[in-house]
């Protein structure tokens, strides 16, 4: 099966905020919030069901850095953290995937998790957050 994120990953056309082996970090087309990340494994696996135990741990721990990043780069005060999984969850892309969005107390998001922010970045917040593990959290393909 060739998804769109498989796509993405195999001709590096994302606007990517971390590479690794094992699992990927991208901005989305239409991000909720400034540095709205998707956190996918490299690997096709469609659910949270079929990806194994250590492609999920990789994915997490790649969640919490950029989770991190996003309050250090930005100044977020919170993350949603949103991965749906199966037909019955309106999943829509059938790759697993997480998305990490940056919150802050004022953005005006009051309809998680289908709001906008009204926070405006000063800068690009992919290259922001990828700055923020001074080279080790962005892997250039």
């Amino acid at each position: 099966m060739d998804c769109a994120f498989c796509r993405l990953i195999r001709d590096g056309t994302a606007r990517w905020v971390v590479r690794e082996a094992e699992s990927c970090a991208f901005i989305p087309v239409n991000p909720l919030a400034p540095g709205h990340t998707l956190v996918v494994p490299t690997s096709h696996f469609t659910d949270v069901f079929d990806t194994p135990p250590d492609v999920l741990t990789a994915s997490m721990t790649l969640v919490q850095r950029v989770a991190a990043a996003m309050r250090t780069a930005l100044g977020a005060s919170g993350v949603n953290i949103l991965s749906a999984s199966g037909p019955g969850s309106e999943q829509s892309v059938p790759h697993l995937h997480f998305h990490v969005v940056p919150r802050w107390v004022d953005d005006g998001i009051s309809t998680w998790p289908t709001g906008q922010s009204r926070r405006r970045p000063t800068g690009d917040p992919g290259t922001q957050l990828a700055a923020a593990g001074h080279g080790r959290l962005l892997i250039r393909p």
